[in-house]
């Protein structure tokens, strides 16, 4: 049974501030925890919904319930969706396929014919990653079942709502409460066990990007989208500097100043995962031409700023940091 049920409230969901009310769903997700904060502090009355992390605060909503999403629309009365949520691990997508796709294709068809303007955060994977850089009039040909799910996202997403944003972005990384949120912050546990001799793909060519720059791009989004109706249509963003798995364990151990010896690069895709695109860089002219893109950390920068709670000794972290 449906069962729609505000959370606690917070002032930002009692007033709206001068820039309008934003839904973001998946709120208690990496990309939704930043993205909530950077609308916050850019003026915006932020409404986050999530469902299985639903914390005190944030409205609990299960997306695939078109009785709960309706009412949560007309209570809160948003001028932005902002839509987080999503399955995004490949391998469990093709696992529990129903699911998925219940969650990044039929969820997203129920909020767009909500949504007064919606922006649909999608995935570098639909795009099958043999023939890069990929441009957003570019056709998608994904190779795996998450990639087909967000691709048919994107459409239900632009079918249901005319006044539409798809932002495509690649893999992830930001401020995680556990490793394992981001496929790029969970290597840190292989970085450290330098006992352990560890093989990490070096085929797959990944672009990470911190989610505190997407949600920047998010914002200037909204923002602009305030003063000019026309924006709308597919985006890309992505941070530029291209790493494969291998590459990113070294680079982190780089920037801690750690030994990497013991991680060792594997040249031949591993057996039994989803087939993944060797090469979905996202080229993001249409940002840069309307001037709403935004300059990307340093991946070691940003990666330092991520993982230094998880480094074991605090001597470290106070003579590094402090």
């Amino acid at each position: 049974q449906c069962g729609f049920r505000p959370g606690l409230g917070t002032l930002d969901q009692l007033y709206t501030l001068h820039r309008g009310r934003v839904l973001v769903t998946g709120a208690t997700g990496l990309l939704g925890r930043s993205m909530c904060r950077q609308l916050r502090d850019d003026g915006w009355s932020v409404i986050a919904a999530g469902f299985s992390r639903a914390l005190p605060g944030t409205l609990r909503c299960d997306l695939t319930c078109e009785e709960q999403v309706h009412r949560m629309v007309q209570q809160q009365k948003p001028d932005v969706i902002v839509h987080c949520a999503a399955e995004r691990r490949p391998d469990i997508v093709e696992r529990a396929s129903d699911s998925a796709l219940n969650l990044n294709v039929h969820a997203t068809a129920v909020l767009a014919k909500e949504a007064a303007f919606l922006v649909y955060i999608s995935t570098d994977y639909v795009f099958d990653g043999r023939n890069p850089p990929y441009g957003e009039d570019d056709a998608p040909n994904p190779l795996n079942l998450y990639g087909r799910s967000k691709m048919e996202g994107e459409r239900e997403a632009q079918r249901h709502c005319i006044d539409c944003v798809v932002l495509r972005v690649p893999v992830l990384f930001g401020e995680v409460e556990r490793l394992e949120e981001s496929a790029v912050t969970v290597l840190w546990g292989s970085v450290l066990d330098s006992a352990q001799t560890c093989s990490l793909d070096h085929t797959q060519q990944r672009f990470p990007t911190e989610v505190r720059d997407v949600a920047r791009v998010c914002s200037n989004i909204c923002s602009r989208r305030r003063q000019d109706r026309s924006v709308r249509g597919v985006f890309h963003f992505s941070a530029q500097e291209q790493m494969t798995k291998y590459e990113m364990a070294k680079a982190i151990a780089d920037a801690f100043q750690l030994p990497s010896d013991h991680i060792i690069p594997l040249t031949e895709p591993a057996p039994g995962l989803t087939t993944r695109p060797q090469n979905v860089r996202l080229a993001c002219s249409r940002l840069e031409l309307l001037d709403l893109a935004v300059e990307p950390r340093p991946f070691r920068a940003a990666i330092l700023d991520c993982l230094w709670p998880f480094t074991p000794d605090r001597r470290w972290r106070q003579t590094v940091f402090h």
